[in-house]
């Protein structure tokens, strides 16, 4: 059950994984290795046989290809497995047999518990970062359950998408767990035997207090280049030296540094040297240069683990969107998260909006057909500048949601693992404002039976007319078809679910924790929010921008006397107004749409991720094009490829969501919980095997979709 540091041999090596058995092999060479023994593989497949995890983890990954699962699927997946692990002890008797020996051995002593899986640091790959790793954790009790937890992260999104990379099977995967002493270090860093820039150097990056804050990015590092052949420094380039992460509590915390410590570098020269040194002979001893953590207690160096440098990506992984590197990049610590925050709050957002109201203030008409055609391009340079923005901080800072939802169900595993968003959800959000504003109009309808008389072109009523008002200024869509959609939006009832009781939730998870840990859990708390609201919230900004490109474009179609594609893009707009011969072609991407009209789905069932509770029935109403919104009828189920806030205007409408793109961070999840309809994600071509008229029921529980009848053609 638990196999000593000094025990552990090389054939043992199936059984304990790469990093425990890197620690052993630099321990019996003489490297300063902290005291640290190992639960090995064996142990894990006898717990997910004995639970029936192996069962479930197979049938969660089942439910879709692997290579067709969109980042918020793969978030879901791995969240779902993950709290599998947290709600399932370990057999009482395990449990019997780890617990006794793990307490024999470390004692109420502040350990690290961090993975070691069999494929892990191998030559060639590089599981950096992806598997867990927990600091300062104190009492056989806690070990054990954070073993558990190192278990799941065999089975993160990150990881997963690593194995596939690199042709692993992930079904075949096992993981062994490190348990190791912590030294407190003064000074600690990563060694480059052979630096990752230049091959004939060496590299050193060091801090203040923990590794853990140069790992996770919240501490900027000092850097040491070395020559490897003289052995000499090169350089040294000096960071901001101003926090630390040290232990506190049974966790870690970042603390300020002190005056002395800003001024001073965390290494001396001759200790460079040292460093360089240990970094050389672990190199020596696995072949490939290396990647050493090492942490100095006094003028003690211990070497904490040593992995062998890869450059992790893949030859077509650019750092675009989707690639692996951009993927990973999404992980943030709660330090770097608060950061993001403070860059989209306090500066994109205001610009984005005052973007959006100075193109709104111009008017299009007076303009000659170039300039007309310059503020087209103008507008389309904004938009795409945003849409960077979107991908590169906003994208990321989504994952303030997930960290939030990690921590609320390590604390609380409840039955449901998205039990949390009830907590985060219970906030303003610009996408329900917008449909309450709806509701708003509707029952004002309602009550004044106006909708006849509105049908037949009465001029609205004062009221009415100050609140449609309201709407085209706050918000880009439905645009002119507005009032039509309140008439049908009067002829159905708003269904917006009971609420839990939010306060509830918020103090049964702040319970669990006291003193500085709660403060941090509030915080936590408030960045989850604000990560949850800018997830409906961020389409409905760059919505804004996107409709006064689009108001651009139309001005410019009104004024072109030929026939051009209903998809006309900004920059066929601006060439059309210069050029009167210049006819643009349909989009190519709409034609293919198209192709897919005739495609019959063979299969009764459509599996997907289950995504909003609930079962419905009803006739689907497939949305290929925005402007299919208009003819949604009440009571029917939306089926679309891709739901964004600007589109979830009729979900008050609906009674069930299929969506083609899936995950519970998606627009089409949020607003379905939102409204308790059910909703499934995920299913793989639903805008294509399904048809407008198909008489479908979605169950929400299980992530099924099944056809009843098909509609007749």
């Amino acid at each position: 059950m638990l196999i000593p540091l000094a025990d552990i041999t090389d054939e043992l090596r199936d059984q304990v994984g790469g990093k425990a058995w890197s620690l052993a092999t630099m321990a019996r060479a003489g490297l300063t290795i902290p005291d640290a023994a190992v639960i090995p593989a064996d142990v894990y497949r006898r717990y997910v046989q004995e639970t029936g995890l192996s069962q479930r983890i197979n049938l969660e990954l089942a439910r879709k290809r692997f290579e067709d699962m969109r980042w918020e699927e793969l978030w879901d997946a791995a969240l779902r497995i993950r709290n599998m692990f947290a709600a399932t002890p370990l057999p009482d008797a395990m449990r019997a047999e780890l617990l006794p020996v793990v307490a024999e051995r470390f004692d109420d002593a502040a350990t690290v518990v961090r993975s070691s899986a069999l494929a892990e640091d191998a030559a060639g790959t590089s599981f950096a970062g992806l598997h867990e790793s927990y600091v300062n954790v104190r009492g056989a009790e806690a070990i054990v359950e954070h073993a558990r937890l190192v278990w799941a992260s065999l089975w993160s999104d990150a990881a997963l998408l690593y194995r596939q990379e690199l042709g692993l099977d992930a079904h075949e995967s096992a993981m062994a767990v490190v348990i190791q002493r912590i030294v407190v270090g003064e000074r600690s860093g990563v060694a480059f035997s052979r630096s990752p820039e230049e091959q004939s150097q060496g590299m050193i990056e060091a801090v203040w207090g923990l590794n853990q804050g140069l790992v996770d990015g919240t501490v900027e590092p000092d850097r040491w280049v070395i020559d490897r052949d003289s052995r000499t420094l090169v350089s040294h380039a000096p960071a901001p030296r101003e926090q630390a992460v040290m232990p506190a509590g049974s966790g870690i915390e970042l603390r300020p540094l002190q005056d002395q410590r800003r001024t001073s570098p965390p290494l001396a020269e001759a200790e460079v040297g040292e460093v360089h040194a240990m970094s050389r002979r672990s190199e020596e001893l696995f072949g490939p240069a290396q990647d050493t953590e090492w942490t100095f207690e006094g003028a003690t160096l211990h070497t904490l683990q040593s992995r062998p440098i890869t450059t992790g990506r893949s030859d077509d992984d650019d750092g675009s969107p989707y690639s692996r590197s951009w993927y990973l990049s999404l992980r943030r610590s709660f330090d770097s998260l608060e950061a993001l925050r403070a860059k989209i709050e306090g500066e994109e957002i205001p610009a984005m909006i005052a973007d959006a109201d100075r193109l709104a203030a111009v008017d299009l008409a007076p303009l000659t057909d170039a300039a007309l055609a310059d503020h087209i391009e103008q507008r389309a340079t904004i938009l795409e500048r945003w849409h960077d923005v979107y991908w590169e901080d906003f994208i990321p800072f989504a994952h303030g949601t997930r960290l939030f939802g990690q921590v609320y169900n390590d604390a609380l595993r409840p039955d449901d693992p998205y039990e949390f968003v009830d907590l985060l959800s219970a906030q303003p959000m610009m996408g329900m404002a917008r449909n309450r504003l709806l509701e708003q109009m509707a029952a004002l309808v309602r009550e004044r039976d106006l909708a006849d008389v509105l049908r037949a072109g009465a001029e609205p009523p004062e009221e009415l007319q100050a609140l449609l008002a309201d709407y085209v200024e706050r918000f880009p869509d439905p645009g002119e078809r507005i009032l039509d959609l309140v008439l049908r939006m009067a002829d159905r009832d708003a269904t917006e679910r009971e609420r839990p009781d939010a306060a509830a939730l918020e103090e049964r998870f702040l319970a669990q924790f006291e003193g500085e840990e709660r403060e941090r859990m509030e915080a936590l708390l408030d960045l989850g929010r604000a990560s949850y609201r800018l997830r409906d919230d961020d389409n409905i900004y760059i919505g804004r921008v996107e409709a006064e490109v689009a108001r651009a474009v139309d001005e410019a179609r009104r004024r072109i006397a030929r026939t051009l594609p209903d998809d006309l893009s900004a920059a066929d707009a601006a060439r059309a107004l210069r050029d009167s011969a210049f006819v643009p072609e349909p989009e190519t991407e709409a034609a293919a749409t198209e192709e897919h009209g005739d495609l019959r789905a063979q299969e009764r069932q459509l599996v997907g991720q289950p995504a909003g509770a609930g079962f419905a029935r009803g006739p689907a109403r497939v949305i290929r094009k925005p402007e299919d919104l208009y003819d949604f009828e009440a009571g029917e189920v939306l089926v679309v490829d891709s739901l964004d806030p600007t589109m979830t205007f009729v979900v008050p409408l609906a009674a069930g969501i299929v969506e083609r793109r899936g995950g519970m961070l998606i627009h089409g999840a949020i607003i379905a919980r939102e409204y308790g309809i059910a909703c499934v994600t995920g299913v793989p071509q639903a805008a294509e095997l399904l048809h407008t008229g198909d008489e479908i029921t979605v169950d929400g529980y299980l992530g099924i979709v099944t056809i009843t009848r098909r509609a007749t053609r």
